[in-house]
Order: C-alpha cells, then sequence, then structure tokens
C-alpha cells in the first residue's frame, strides 16, 4: 500500500474566474465547433438514437414475448407517452414559473441567477 497518498484534482466547475454562465457559454462555443466539423451529424447520432428507441421497445415487452408489429406499435406509443409526459411537466413548471412572478417571489433562471 502506498504510504502517502495523493489529493485528487480539483473538479472542473471549481476552476476560479468563470461563472456559470460564461461555463455554459464555453459549453456551448465547444458543442458549435464540434458540430461545424462534423461530415454526417445524422450518423454520429444514431448509436445513440437507437439505443433511446430500443428501451421503448423493452419497456413494452421485457420478456420478448409479443411480435414485432406489436412491439413497435406499443412501443411508439410508449415513446409518445414519454414525450408528452415531458411536454405536460414543462407546461405545469412554466405556469407556476408565471405564479411565482405574478405574486413577486423572486426565480432563478438558466445559470443560476435572477431570470428577467
Amino acid at each position: 500500500m502506498r504510504e502517502k497518498r495523493t489529493s485528487p484534482a480539483p473538479p472542473r466547475s471549481s476552476r476560479p474566474g468563470l461563472t456559470p454562465a460564461e461555463r455554459t457559454m464555453r459549453a456551448r462555443l465547444a458543442a458549435h465547433v464540434q458540430w461545424s466539423r462534423e461530415a454526417d451529424p445524422t450518423a454520429r447520432t444514431s448509436t445513440a438514437r437507437t439505443a433511446f428507441l430500443t428501451r421503448f421497445e423493452a419497456e413494452v415487452d421485457p420478456d420478448g414475448t409479443l411480435s414485432p408489429e406489436e412491439r413497435t406499435r406499443r412501443a411508439e406509443h410508449a415513446r409518445r407517452a414519454y414525450f408528452t409526459r415531458l411536454a405536460f411537466e414543462s407546461a405545469k413548471a412554466r405556469r407556476l414559473k408565471r405564479a411565482g412572478k405574478r405574486a413577486g417571489m423572486p426565480t432563478c433562471g438558466p445559470e443560476g441567477g435572477e431570470a428577467t
């Protein structure tokens, strides 16, 4: 066993001098540069997209007993339910945020600062 342990490197988010908004902007810049160099963005994300859609098939038919057509039909409905649920929760959050603004309550924006 080692006699002397070294301390781990500080997390990247604790770098001095960058605000949360600046870190967001730096990440957004890096993403735009990366995608500007990508010849076929659809091909690059195909593995992730396939895994995401396969998740719904596994959800509706965990034992693999359904016919492929029925599994696909149910998976499509599960996918639509997933996105409808996201939209519903988003609308609810926006409504609550608007209600808070009307009541004079301060709200936080995505970078942790005061929303405008």
